[in-house]
């Protein structure tokens, strides 16, 4: 069932075009739809002023030809995100449109996306209201404690905390637009000590005029040394200023205590899948009212599974979402039409996975092949494979891959497959991850490869590994043994009462015997004979294909 853009009603695929014949004749008589219709994005939900369905077909008229997108019968949510067309060609009215009408509202919305078109998608989409927020419903819904805030223009200082794409932002410039105080926003990444001072020089005066604080807004506040960070403090103490940051690091580490101390931490989530199919549901309109309302182009109907493929390789980033959508529009630009749906251009997954991986994604962070590279990566270190390890680093690094999760990795394979017979390995990692915390990429890049090379060409041993292992399985298998007393020549004895019960009784301190050697147990009675350590740093196996 489809909606005659004549005169309204609801009419069957395989009658249409008999019908719209009638209603050029004038037989049909105009009344509303006497059945229920399959939603439609039309010219008027897109800025245009809707038909007049009461005037004769046959004289010259205004109406507009509606921009049909069916949705699937099983959508229970009704995203246009998931509507395509599946309908027959239309046969089209017999009208003498000449020059389209044009409102006051209309024009001005035409002339605010077309001033909006050369901005990123994702800015303008970026919502403007705790209504439109997507996501942080513990924060941001009815009941959170963050909309509370907001709500009654109460901002305490807060670092935002959580993975990139998630609002953090967002959540800053709506305060920004909320609030009665005066709001100031800097990046750390590109502001110093000088531009910190001008700031809070000027908070001074504010509150001293007008007792009005200021609330500043760092993003990437993590950036900051902690030098920088400490400039804060007074500022924030004395009430003057409200300091809002936010961060994808772990605040407990990279931000001053003191800092910290006078800061609520508010955490921020990935995004759910739903939550990012309502973002590409959003951005899809947007980007269909654009091409319609500005550059006159077909419109884009996308099958679920594309939906869904755009979703997974989101990984619960919004930014990451919106950009994919920006990049299917802009490779659409020139497509021409489907044939079965004229004035649309179908987007199906496996027309769009080959340009998403090509032009964007060398590298799937989301699925199979982001635990799949960091295995290989892991697995070539530990074969003594230098030029391996460097290929799939490069792997990793192309395809956006967190720096601090591969140099985390690093950071255990000297330990797990380097261990004893190479301890400058675990520093060297460490250094490695210092590396990448303090001056990010593309300079540290050489850091990690330098890491990389040298733990797989370092000698290799799992003797602490294996060691380690049999003693979480005792004690998560073995209740008996997990179990065991501390032996009381061992345990502390700091007063009077514990000595009396021979805590630390007959224990030998080894500094005072030659060389430190004194017969002594350690291990409890009934496994002191136990030993972890066998002196192996690798296995004896001989491979038959060598």
């Amino acid at each position: 069932m489809v909606s005659c853009p004549i005169c309204g009603k609801g009419v069957s695929l395989d009658k249409i075009n008999t019908h719209l014949d009638q209603c050029e004749n004038g037989e049909n008589i105009i009344s509303a739809p006497s059945q229920p219709v399959k939603k439609q994005l039309t010219l008027s939900s897109l800025g245009r002023k809707p038909s007049n369905l009461g005037t004769p077909a046959k004289k010259p008229s205004t109406q507009q030809e509606p921009i049909t997108i069916d949705d699937d019968d099983d959508d229970e949510d009704d995203d246009p995100k998931e509507e395509k067309s599946n309908s027959p060609p239309l046969k089209k009215p017999n009208t003498s449109l000449k020059t389209p009408i044009t409102t006051p509202d209309k024009d001005s919305e035409i002339k605010l996306l077309r001033q909006q078109a050369q901005l990123p998608l994702s800015e303008r989409l970026r919502p403007r209201t705790l209504d439109e927020y997507v996501g942080q419903s513990h924060l941001i819904g009815p009941q959170g404690i963050l909309r509370g805030f907001i709500d009654n223009d109460t901002i305490p200082s807060l670092i935002l905390w959580g993975p990139p794409g998630v609002g953090k932002t967002t959540i800053a410039r709506i305060i920004a637009a909320r609030t009665k105080q005066k709001f100031v926003e800097l990046n750390a990444t590109s502001s110093g000590i000088s531009d910190l001072r001008k700031i809070f020089e000027n908070c001074s005066k504010e509150w001293f005029l007008t007792k009005r604080k200021t609330i500043v807004f760092c993003d990437e506040i993590h950036r900051y040394n902690k030098t920088q960070q400490d400039f804060f403090l007074p500022f924030v103490e004395k009430g003057e200023c409200v300091l809002i940051g936010a961060t994808t690091e772990n605040p407990s580490f990279q931000l001053n205590n003191a800092l910290l101390s006078r800061c609520k931490v508010f955490t921020l989530n990935k995004l759910q899948i739903n939550e990012i199919h309502r973002i590409l549901n959003k951005g899809i309109l947007h980007i269909n009212k654009v091409r319609k309302l500005v550059f006159n182009k077909s419109l884009l109907t996308f099958d679920k599974e594309a939906i869904n493929y755009i979703a997974d390789l989101s990984n619960g980033d919004s930014r990451i979402s919106i950009n994919l959508m920006e990049l299917i529009d802009s490779h659409y630009s020139n497509v021409k039409p489907d044939a079965k749906t004229p004035g649309n251009i179908a987007v199906k997954v496996e027309d769009i996975r080959p340009v998403l991986q090509k032009t964007h994604l060398l590298y799937d962070r989301v699925g199979d092949q982001h635990y799949d590279t960091i295995s290989a990566f892991h697995k070539s270190i530990r074969g003594s494979d230098p030029d391996a390890a460097m290929w799939y680093l490069g792997k990793m690094l192309s395809g956006g891959e967190n720096p601090l999760y591969i140099a985390r990795r690093m950071i255990r394979i000297a330990s797990e497959d380097v261990g004893v017979l190479d301890e400058s390995c675990l520093p060297f990692a460490i250094a490695a991850y210092q590396a990448v915390t303090f001056v990010g990429l593309p300079e540290a890049d050489l850091a990690l490869v330098q890491c990389a090379v040298k733990l797989a060409k370092a000698p290799k041993s799992v003797e602490i590994y294996r060691a380690w292992n049999y003693i979480k399985s005792i004690y998560a298998n073995e209740p008996t043994k997990a179990g065991l007393p501390i032996p009381l020549h061992l345990r502390n004895a700091p007063t009077k009462l514990m000595k009396e019960m021979d805590y630390g009784k007959e224990y030998k301190y080894n500094p005072n015997y030659k060389n430190g050697k004194v017969r002594q147990d350690y291990l409890p009675e009934q496994i002191k004979d136990m030993k972890f350590l066998d002196g192996k740093h690798l296995g004896d196996i001989v491979d038959p294909d060598l």
